[in-house]
C-alpha cells in the first residue's frame, strides 16, 4: 500500500502539469455525468420490489393503481351558467387526451338532470345541485369550490403522467376562465412533479449553503495557512465527481439521497484540512518536493484508515429495507471517497504548481515583540489540563456519561416513528397546500386495496365472500367509508342484487364498461377490493390495517382463495416496523464492521477502545431525540450507523497519537495529555467545520432534512465530547490495566 502512495508522490513531483491535466479531464467527465442525474419519487424508492411484499405492491400499482388529476375550481358563484359551460368545455377537452380513461365534473351531473343541457340561470342549477347532494359529494361542490376529476390509465410511468399533466395545464391555459374563477391543478401526479422540482431546487440550495458555511468556517478557523479556502474548492470537486458517478451509474436523486451531499461536504472538508495542514507543516520544515512525499506517504494512509471506518459505517446502511436509504449510504461512500482522493491529489499538485509558501508564524509577525499565547494555544493548554484531570479520575466521568447513554435504551422505544410522506415535504409547497385542501373536501385521496386471487374469482362463492367481507369491514371499522369491488359493480349492473349463477354473472359483467372493469378485475384469476378511508395519519392507518388483517383471519375467504392487503398505505405503515427493526440492525452491523476493521488494521484487541465512546454517543443521540421531541424517519433511522462512522475518525486519531507518545516513553497521564492537547484542537476545528457543513441541512424546507440536520449537528458535537472527554478516561483505564498486568508478570518472573 505504501508503494502506491510513494508512486503517486513521485508522479506529482515529476509531472505536476500532467497530473493537473488529468484532474481537469476527470472533472469534465464528472460534469457530463452530473447532467444525467434523474429524480425519483416513486414506490421503488421506498420499497425493494424484489421482495414478495414489494413485488405485490409494485404489481398492484401497475395493474390497478390508476392515479387521478384534479382541477380545483374556486370562485364566488360556481352555479353561474357561464362557469358550468366553462367546466363542460374543460371536461370535454381533457377527456380527449391520451391515457385519460374518464373525466367527471358537476357540469356532467347538472346536464344529466336537465336533459343534456346546462340551465340558463344560477337558481335552476342550484336547485338541481340541492336535489342530488349524494351525486355531487365526489365533486366537492360547495357553491364556491368544485372539482374536476380525471382518471388516468393504470400503470403509467412518472414520465407519462408528467406528460399528461402538462397537456392538461396547456388546456387550462388555452380556455379563458370566467371572471373571478381560479383553477388549481392538484392530485398525486401534480404533487409528485412539484416535489421533484422542489427536490432539485433544494439540493442546489443545500449544496450552496453548505459551501457558503464552509467558506465562513475556513475564514474563521483556518487562518494559519495560506490559501485557507482551498479545502472548499476540494469539496466542490468531490461533489461534482459524486454527481458524475450518480449520473453514469443511473443512481437517482431521491428525497433521502439529497442529504448525502451536505454530509459528504461536512466530512470531506475534514480530509482536505488534514492534508493541507500536514502539507503546510512539512513545507515549513523543508522543500516542497519533500512536503509532497511526506504528506502523501504519511497522511495518506492515516486518513485512509479514518475514511475506511467512516465508509464502513455508511456501508451498514446497505441492510436497510428502503432503496433510497441504501442509495444514501452508497452516495455517501462515493462522496467521501471522492473528497479524499481529491484532497490527496489536488493539494500536493496545487502546492507544487504555485510553489506554495507558508504564512509567517505569529512570532515573526510580532517582529520580536513580546506576544502572549494565541487563542488556539490557550485552547490547547485548556484541553491538556482537562485531559489530565480526567486521566487521573476516569471512573466518575465514565459513570456519569455512561449513565446518560444507558438512558437511551428505554427511551429509544418512546421516540415516535413517522412515515407520513406529507410530513417529509415542505408544508408551504403549493402542491402540498392544494393536496391538503383537496383532502379537506373529499377526505383521503388514497385507498386500501385487498388483492384477491383464485382460479376463478368470478365464481359465485368468491363474489359472495368479497361482497360480504367488504360490507363487514365497512360496518366494523369507523375509518373505512366504503368498499368497491367487482362484486359491487356486478350488483349495480344487475339491478341491485348480486348475481348467483355463472350465466347471470356473465350477463352483468358485459354491462360494465371495460375501463371500469379493468380497475377491479384482471382476467378471471385476480380481483381487488378497494376500501376507501377517511384522512388519517400513518400511525393510525397502521392500526386500521392490523384490525382489517384480523378481520380477514376471522372471515377467511373460501378454500383455494388468497387475499392480501397491498398498496401505498400498506407500504408506508409497514415502514414503521421496518424502521424499528432496521435501525438496530444497522447499528450492530456498523459496530461489528468497524471493530473488525480496527483489529485488522492495528492487530491488537486494545484497538477497539475508540468504540467505547461511540457506543455512548448512540445512547446520547436517543436521549436528545426524546428530549427535543424529534422523530425517527427514513433519514434519522440511519443516525446510529452514521454516528459510528463519523465519530470513529476522531477517536482513532486520538488513539494513534496516544500510542505514539507511549512509544516515546511517556507515562500514561502525560501521553493522554499530549495526545488530547495536540490532536484535540485539530479535531475541534475539523468538528466545528463539519458542523458548519451539516448546518445547511437544518435550513432545508424539507422537514425530513431539517430534522436530520439538527440531529447530525448534535451528533458531531457528541463525537467531539466522546473524543475529548470519554476517550482520555478509557485510555487511562486500559493503560492502568496494562501497566498492572505487566507489573504482575514482571513480579512473577522475578519470583
Amino acid at each position: 500500500m505504501k508503494s502506491i502512495f510513494a508512486a503517486l508522490a513521485d508522479t506529482i513531483n515529476n509531472h505536476p502539469k500532467t497530473v493537473a491535466a488529468t484532474i481537469v479531464v476527470i472533472m469534465v467527465f464528472g460534469l457530463y455525468g452530473a447532467t444525467m442525474v434523474t429524480m425519483a419519487t416513486g414506490t421503488e424508492t421506498y420499497i425493494d420490489i424484489t421482495t414478495p411484499e414489494g413485488s405485490l405492491i409494485y404489481q398492484y400499482e401497475n395493474t390497478y393503481g390508476s392515479d387521478m388529476i384534479f382541477l380545483m375550481v374556486e370562485g364566488e358563484n360556481l352555479y353561474d351558467p357561464e362557469v358550468l359551460a366553462y367546466l363542460d368545455t374543460v371536461t370535454a377537452d381533457i377527456s380527449n387526451e391520451q391515457h385519460i380513461t374518464s373525466v367527471y365534473s358537476v357540469a356532467d351531473v347538472v346536464k344529466a338532470a336537465n336533459g343534456g343541457t346546462i340551465p340558463g340561470s344560477a337558481a335552476e342549477i342550484q336547485a338541481i345541485v340541492e336535489e342530488q347532494p349524494n351525486m355531487l359529494t365526489a365533486n366537492g361542490q360547495t357553491g364556491m369550490m368544485t372539482l374536476v376529476g380525471a382518471d388516468l390509465e393504470a400503470g403509467l410511468s412518472e414520465e407519462v403522467q408528467s406528460a399528461v399533466l402538462q397537456n392538461i395545464k396547456v388546456i387550462i391555459d388555452a380556455i379563458p376562465q370566467p371572471p373571478g374563477v381560479t383553477v388549481t391543478v392538484t392530485g398525486s401526479p401534480a404533487f409528485a412533479e412539484e416535489m421533484q422540482e422542489e427536490m432539485g431546487t433544494s439540493t442546489g440550495m443545500l449544496i450552496g449553503l453548505a459551501l457558503l458555511l464552509m467558506v465562513v468556517a475556513m475564514g474563521l478557523l483556518f487562518g494559519n495557512v495560506r490559501y485557507r479556502f482551498l479545502p472548499v474548492a476540494i469539496v466542490v470537486m468531490g461533489v461534482i465527481l459524486s454527481f458524475g458517478v450518480m449520473g453514469w451509474s443511473k443512481t437517482p436523486l431521491s428525497m433521502v439521497v439529497m442529504a448525502a451531499f451536505p454530509v459528504m461536504i461536512g466530512i470531506g472538508i475534514d480530509y482536505a484540512i488534514q492534508f493541507q495542514t500536514r502539507f503546510d507543516e512539512e513545507v515549513r520544515k523543508g522543500s516542497i518536493r519533500d512536503a509532497v512525499t511526506t504528506t502523501i506517504t504519511q497522511s495518506g494512509p492515516a486518513v485512509m484508515v479514518a475514511l475506511g471506518a467512516t465508509c464502513l459505517g455508511f456501508f451498514a446502511l446497505s441492510i436497510a429495507p428502503f432503496p433510497m436509504v441504501v442509495d444514501f449510504g452508497v452516495i455517501c461512500i462515493i462522496g467521501v471517497a471522492c473528497c479524499y482522493l481529491s484532497a490527496l491529489v489536488v493539494i500536493p499538485t496545487f502546492g507544487t504548481l504555485v510553489q506554495y509558501r507558508p504564512l509567517e508564524s505569529r512570532e515573526v509577525r510580532s517582529k520580536g515583540k513580546k506576544s502572549g499565547p494565541g487563542m488556539m494555544e490557550r485552547y490547547d493548554m485548556a484541553l491538556g489540563s482537562v485531559a489530565g484531570k480526567i486521566a487521573n479520575n476516569p471512573v466518575p466521568i465514565l459513570l456519569l456519561l455512561g449513565c446518560v447513554a444507558v438512558l437511551g435504551i428505554p427511551l429509544d422505544s418512546e421516540v415516535i416513528i413517522s412515515t407520513d410522506e406529507e410530513s417529509m415535504v415542505p408544508q408551504d409547497m403549493p402542491a402540498m397546500v392544494s393536496m391538503s385542501k383537496l383532502g379537506d373536501v373529499v377526505g383521503s385521496t388514497s385507498s386500501l386495496p385487498l388483492i384477491v386471487r383464485s382460479n376463478d374469482v368470478l365464481a359465485p362463492d368468491v363474489l359472495q365472500w368479497m361482497d360480504e367481507f367488504g360490507n363487514y369491514a365497512t360496518d366494523h371499522n369507523d375509518e373505512i367509508t366504503g368498499a368497491t369491488s367487482i362484486a359491487t359493480l356486478l350488483t349495480a349492473a344487475n339491478g341491485g342484487t348480486l348475481p348467483t349463477d355463472k350465466v347471470a354473472i356473465e350477463e352483468a359483467l358485459a354491462l360494465i364498461p371495460e375501463d371500469t372493469r379493468e380497475g377491479y378485475l384482471t382476467g378471471g384469476t385476480e380481483a381487488v377490493i378497494q376500501f376507501s378511508m377517511i384522512d388519517i395519519s400513518m400511525s393510525e392507518a397502521d392500526g386500521v390495517v392490523s384490525k382489517l388483517e384480523s378481520d380477514l383471519d376471522w372471515r377467511e375467504p373460501p378454500a383455494g382463495v388468497t387475499a392480501v392487503f397491498s398498496g401505498q398505505i400498506v407500504m408506508f405503515t409497514g415502514m414503521i416496523s421496518d424502521i424499528t427493526e432496521s435501525k438496530a440492525g444497522m447499528n450492530i452491523l456498523g459496530f461489528i464492521l468497524i471493530t473488525g476493521f480496527l483489529i485488522l488494521v492495528y492487530r491488537r484487541v486494545a484497538a477497539i477502545t475508540p468504540m467505547i465512546p461511540i457506543i455512548m454517543i448512540i445512547g446520547w443521540n436517543t436521549v436528545i431525540m426524546y428530549v427535543l421531541g424529534l422523530q425517527y424517519n427514513l433519514l434519522t433511522a440511519t443516525l446510529g450507523a452514521m454516528s459510528i462512522g463519523i465519530a470513529s475518525e476522531y477517536t482513532i486519531l486520538i488513539m494513534e497519537r496516544y500510542d505514539e507518545e507511549r512509544e516515546r516513553g511517556c507515562g500514561c497521564t502525560e501521553a493522554i495529555q499530549t495526545a488530547i492537547q495536540k490532536i484535540g484542537t485539530a479535531i475541534t476545528i475539523s468538528g466545528l467545520t463539519t458542523v458548519f457543513g451539516f448546518s445547511a441541512l437544518t435550513l432545508s424546507d424539507f422537514p425530513i432534512m431539517s430534522n436530520f440536520g439538527l440531529v447530525t449537528v448534535l451528533t458531531v458535537g457528541f463525537s467531539l465530547i466522546g473524543a475529548i472527554l470519554v476517550m482520555p478516561a478509557v485510555l487511562s483505564l486500559t493503560c492502568r490495566y496494562r501497566d498492572h498486568h505487566a507489573k504482575n508478570e514482571n513480579a512473577a518472573v522475578g519470583h
